[in-house]
């Protein structure tokens, strides 16, 4: 994007920022990054099924991105802006992809997170013509922290 932010994107932004910082959320926020490791539909159902204190909070942290997903792909919130300083919701997508095929089918819903999928493809080439080889990085380490997390999560 070749623009400045306006100053209503610029607000806007802000706002969902300031709503990243509300206690519950944070919360999910923590929990989804050390316990959401899923590649199927069984494996959501096992880590936060439907009812479940995981559940809960995966669904708060992925609804809420794929909102603000939202306000960026119908153009209320400036890209680039949005991709420079909100890359977590990158990170949420790359967790819940795997699954989304499945979901989509089984419970007819074609659209389901449509919004944070539009994003994560645009952010892909996105960022890799601005930094090339950060998201293979960003893969390998996922992939690293996930073995580590499982191990811990062995002995305990």
């Amino acid at each position: 994007m070749d623009t400045k932010p306006t100053h209503e994107q610029a607000q806007l932004h802000m706002q969902v920022y300031d709503m990243r910082r509300e206690a519950k959320l944070r919360q999910g926020r923590d929990w989804y990054f050390k316990k959401y490791f899923v590649e199927n539909l069984e494996d959501v159902m096992r880590i936060a099924g439907p009812g479940t204190e995981g559940g809960a909070m995966a669904m708060m942290v992925i609804t809420y991105w794929d909102q603000a997903c939202a306000l960026l792909n119908y153009g209320l919130l400036h890209e680039d802006l949005f991709f420079e300083t909100s890359g977590e919701f990158f990170g949420v997508w790359e967790r819940v992809k795997p699954m989304v095929p499945q979901f989509r089918e089984r419970f007819k819903n074609p659209h389901f997170l449509e919004h944070l999928e539009k994003a994560g493809q645009r952010y892909e080439t996105w960022i890799e013509k601005r930094s090339p080889g950060h998201l293979a990085v960003m893969r390998e380490f996922t992939k690293q922290m996930r073995g580590q997390l499982a191990g811990a999560a062995a002995k305990a």
